[in-house]
């Protein structure tokens, strides 16, 4: 095998070690060295002949033996033990269903792959098996229609991104290079990575990035193009210029295409041409050299890539209704929605308290689960109450203000999981859905208008409980749920983890609307995961808000009086 099929075998071994639900630490390790084979600038062939792999960080000595089976056989003892004691659909299907679930469909049915569990659904064959009824068969449904064959994920996507920009910059005669494509305009789930560089030989710079580590098969394309795959299974798509026409082909692979095309549109009626090289008049090249000057020519504020959307932008922009400036990861001075060891966080209150401070916050809010989440450790009054004594003894020893709350279950029936006189002593009220997801548009709608209009209810978290490519969001009638919310004037948590990026930028949009305000969240149950604000800023930008429209925006005194319960001392 060589070094990509050798990291897919490590890759695939981990997701099976996971599944059967063996120690998450081996499960990871497998997956690390999957990543370090995927990054080598050496041969595998040379390493292994030399004995060197355990010098590679993430690889140690039984690891580096399973390597050189696999390069050296094709196979391994440990991977084709895995794949007998499994069902062969286990690792196509296992985001959707369960081990024991998947061994009865492929017994009863034959089926092994998403293509075939989708089929049998429509066609009334799956609802034959044992434990699938009509709305199971329902709900699969709708999770495969949700979930996109392919796409790696934002912050995955960004860390391939980055990788390849900084290959690529470090080439000889590249003048300029930037990422473009859904990366550059944030989306959720990216396809392909887009580079646009500026060189004088479009030829060798291609030449180049065939050799980069990352990539895993070419095709060498002609001058100012090139397509490959990376070993993520990302596409990587490189477009090379002049320095001059860099500033409109930025903005054409940028995109949407419909943003670009109603763009060349509207130079049309103003007597210019645009197109993917150049920005013309009368077939004169104007001298543009960057994106802020070609929306300027036209007689527009520049439109930042995150609102590139063809969902009104443009005509906002022309009207001068454009939201600007977007609010930056700057601008927000306080860490919203944080876990620490008191429920499911690896880390201190102190630990988490001194870590948002070195990173400038002025104020951070600890917000452990409350006692429905017992999956979550969730707390009881008296672990809260230690807590909050625990809060008070770190505040005398940092400078950053600590906020004491939860984060809330809202009940089935819309109750909040805290009696009214534990959350009038709170700070604050970060209230959320954790269960019962599957609940019709109907009674969902009622349990969560019912929690909105709860006095003690201050910022809705993580809105519709999606998780971007495995769970859709929960079925509610949101037009009515956001009529609540304005009414009761309650803010909506944009929230940063990267596997969530909820709320969802159109809904955003329709809750800024209503003058509903928002947190930017970061759902943080470790230190690191602080470093999630990016990720909740770059949905916001998404969504058209600026900074008036995020509380934690505001400094410490105007954000506890913004979010402290109705009743709080």
């Amino acid at each position: 095998m060589e070094r990509f099929a050798v990291a897919a075998a490590l890759r695939e071994i981990g997701a099976r070690l996971q599944m059967q639900g063996q120690s998450p630490h081996r499960a990871r390790a497998y997956k690390k060295g999957a990543e370090a084979l995927e990054a080598l600038d050496r041969r595998l062939a040379i390493l292994i002949r030399e004995g060197s792999l355990t010098e590679i960080p993430g690889i140690g000595s039984a690891l580096a033996r399973t390597i050189a089976e696999l390069a050296q056989t094709g196979h391994t003892a440990l991977l084709d033990r895995l794949r007998q004691e499994m069902p062969a659909g286990a690792i196509e299907l296992r985001r959707l269903l369960s081990l024991p679930r998947i061994r009865a469909v492929e017994q009863a049915l034959g089926v092994t792959t998403l293509v075939g569990l989708e089929a049998a659904a429509r066609d009334g064959r799956l609802a034959s098996v044992p434990g699938f009824g009509p709305r199971t068969v329902e709900r699969l449904l709708r999770e495969i229609e949700y979930r996109p064959t392919s796409g790696a994920l934002l912050h995955h996507a960004q860390r391939e991104g980055d990788a390849a920009l900084a290959f690529v910059r470090q080439q000889r005669g590249v003048a300029r290079a930037e990422l473009a494509g859904d990366l550059r305009r944030r989306q959720e789930v990216v396809h392909r990575i887009d580079l646009v560089v500026a060189a004088e030989d479009g030829v060798a710079v291609m030449r180049r990035i065939a050799s980069m580590p990352q990539v895993a098969a070419e095709d060498p394309g002609v001058a100012g193009q090139g397509e490959w795959r990376l070993a993520s299974g990302l596409g990587l798509s490189v477009e090379v210029v002049s320095l001059e026409e860099f500033a409109p082909a930025w903005l054409d692979r940028t995109g949407s295409p419909g943003h670009v095309e109603n763009l060349a549109s509207l130079a049309r009626t103003r007597g210019m041409e645009l197109d993917p090289r150049r920005l013309a008049r009368g077939g004169t090249p104007l001298p543009v050299s960057s994106e802020e000057e070609i929306y300027s020519r036209l007689g527009l504020p520049f439109v930042p890539p995150e609102m590139r959307e063809d969902d009104g932008e443009l005509a906002a922009a022309v009207e001068g209704a454009l939201p600007q400036p977007l609010v930056t990861e700057a601008e927000v001075r306080g860490m919203v929605h944080c876990h620490t060891t008191y429920s499911d966080g690896i880390h201190s209150v102190e630990q988490m308290a001194r870590a948002a401070e070195s990173m400038g916050m002025k104020y951070l809010t600890i917000t452990d689960h409350s006692p429905t989440a017992s999956y979550a450790h969730g707390l009881t009054a008296d672990r809260l109450y230690r807590q909050w004594d625990e809060i008070e003894r770190v505040q005398q020893k940092v400078g950053i203000r600590l906020l004491r709350g939860s984060e809330v279950d809202i009940l089935k029936d819309g109750a909040l999981d805290w009696p009214d006189a534990v959350l009038e002593r709170m700070d604050v009220v970060v209230a959320s859905i954790h269960n019962r997801y599957r609940l019709d548009e109907a009674d969902m709608t009622r349990r969560v208008v019912r929690g909105l209009r709860h006095p003690l209810f201050k910022i809705w978290g993580h809105a519709l409980g999606r998780y971007v490519l495995r769970r859709p969001p929960i079925a509610v009638d949101m037009e009515a749920v956001l009529d609540a919310a304005a009414g009761a004037r309650v803010a909506i948590e944009i929230n940063g983890n990267p596997h969530r990026l909820d709320l969802e930028p159109r809904w955003v949009r329709a809750a800024r609307r209503r003058g509903i305000r928002f947190t930017l969240s970061v759902d943080a149950h470790s230190t690191g995961e602080l470093s999630n604000l990016r990720w909740a800023v770059d949905m916001a930008r998404r969504g058209w808000l600026t900074r008036s429209d995020v509380l934690n925006a505001l400094d410490a005194d105007a954000f506890a009086a913004a979010v402290r319960p109705l009743g709080a001392p």
